[in-house]
């Protein structure tokens, strides 16, 4: 009775309206990507502002790397508490708190006078982006139909990307505190932005909110929508589940939630730790230890970001989430691998003429292999396969995971760099091979299917 009762839950849920994308959609996924641009912004300022920051408080390179490193630190904090956050006060609601933080550590950067304040203010920016980078993602997986959830929910990155991007550009063109103010900018956009849009409507059907969430369904998926089966779906599947009080941190380590645990921590550690936060934050000194231009290879890097992104948003519901996460680790093995190759040659003190290219080249390909999948697809997975009686300490747990390995990456960079700076590289390699394995052999495809399809077939698949 219990597997036919399954089988016919699995069935029904199938049958989840491929609704048609509505403008109400469109402007409720891009008023929260704007918290993603927050995010961007936030993570891409420390390399542009370097100098200036150095120059007017003279900042030596140890205290500027307490400076770019807390920033990670405020966001394992923020992190820890943006489950329960975003299921107390809501999706929205968290985010307006998230960029309310943000502001507030902005304007302790714009005026600070040393490097006191200035961490202050970093730390304060971690602390909201660390919120938003769980609850982005999530809002937006939970308000759009399955045949578009991967491009809507991509959406999340390309202006991760572009928020960096921007901030790479804009830096070379303003002081770190005209760049400071103008990081306040798409907090106050997200901000005004929040009254416009809906809340999550599987957090109001898992409120008891019923009439409130088919509202927010019907606007979502269009006046005219037939929603009678998906939102009975809904309900549904949130009723049964609710029965499960299972919610905690202890809950999670059982035998029937082991594989998505495994999969949305083991993303997350391959993601940190393939050497992201030292390609992306010591950018500059990467290019100048390899004889290349800084400015210059800052503006490619940048271009090329925003171009392999924008491929990633328009291929992830083609071509899946397994694909292109294999591609993207690869071509982050293979940047990683040349880059090393390039600072092994000049220890060498061998293709003098060949170092400061194949630096170029190495960079390159792991941004641009990066931001096509690994950067995005991660967060993605992670807001489709937990059941929503684990969704707060489960999400909560992988955000903080994923914090903890920037950390580990921004602190241990300058100190391996110094140590080795071919080996950081290849070790950066060796880790990326790993993850190749571990996305053929564990990552499961999540492409066009409900998401409490997905999360009773991986529920299931250990019982």
């Amino acid at each position: 009775m219990e597997e036919g009762a399954r089988t016919t839950t699995r069935t029904a849920l199938l049958s989840e309206s491929s609704s048609t994308t509505t403008l109400n959609l469109v402007l409720s996924t891009l008023v929260a990507t704007c918290g993603s641009y927050t995010f961007g912004n936030a993570v891409g300022y420390s390399s542009p502002a370097e100098s200036g920051i150095e120059d007017d408080l003279g900042l030596n390179t140890a205290e500027y790397s307490i400076f770019g490193s807390i920033l990670t630190i405020g966001a394992m904090l923020g992190a820890v508490f943006s489950g329960k956050i975003a299921d107390f006060i809501g999706r929205r609601g968290a985010m307006g708190v998230s960029e309310i933080i943000c502001i507030l550590g902005w304007l302790a950067i714009l005026f600070s006078k040393d490097a006191w304040w200035l961490d202050i203010g970093r730390f304060l920016v971690g602390c909201g982006i660390g919120v938003l980078s769980y609850v982005v993602p999530v809002y937006i997986a939970e308000i759009t139909p399955k045949n578009v959830r991967g491009t809507f929910t991509s959406f999340s990155q390309l202006m991760i990307g572009f928020g960096q991007a921007l901030t790479f550009l804009t830096g070379s063109l303003v002081n770190w505190r005209t760049l400071a103010l103008i990081g306040i900018i798409p907090c106050l956009v997200h901000l005004l932005g929040l009254f416009l849009v809906p809340e999550s409507p599987r957090w109001l059907a898992k409120c008891g909110r019923i009439k409130e969430f088919e509202a927010v369904l019907q606007f979502l998926r269009g006046e005219n929508a037939d929603i009678s089966q998906e939102a009975a779906d809904i309900i549904e599947y949130t009723e049964n589940i609710q029965w499960i009080s299972e919610d905690g941190i202890l809950y999670l380590f059982q035998r029937k939630y082991a594989y998505s645990i495994l999969v949305g921590v083991g993303l997350m550690v391959f993601q940190q730790l393939g050497g992201l936060n030292g390609f992306t934050f010591y950018t500059s000194v990467i290019f100048e230890s390899a004889g290349f231009s800084s400015k210059l290879g800052t503006i490619a890097a940048a271009v090329v970001q925003i171009l392999m992104t924008v491929l990633g948003v328009l291929f992830i519901d083609k071509c899946g989430r397994r694909p292109l996460l294999l591609i993207s680790v690869a071509g982050t093995c293979l940047g990683c691998f040349l880059t090393g190759l390039s600072f092994f040659l000049q220890d060498l003190q061998s293709g003098k003429e060949l170092i400061p290219i194949l630096v170029l080249i190495g960079v390159l390909v792991f941004l641009g292999s990066f931001q096509l999948g690994l950067a995005g697809i991660p967060w993605i997975i992670m807001s489709e396969i937990f059941p929503i009686n684990i969704m707060v300490s489960a999400g909560s747990l992988v955000t903080f995971v994923s914090w903890v390995g920037a950390w580990i990456i921004a602190v241990t960079f300058n100190f391996s760099f110094g140590w080795s700076t071919a080996g950081t590289f290849f070790i950066f390699a060796g880790i990326c091979g790993v993850g190749i394995l571990f996305i053929a052999k564990l990552v499961p495809e999540t492409k066009g299917r409900a998401l409490e399809e997905i999360q009773i077939s991986i529920t299931h698949s250990l019982q």
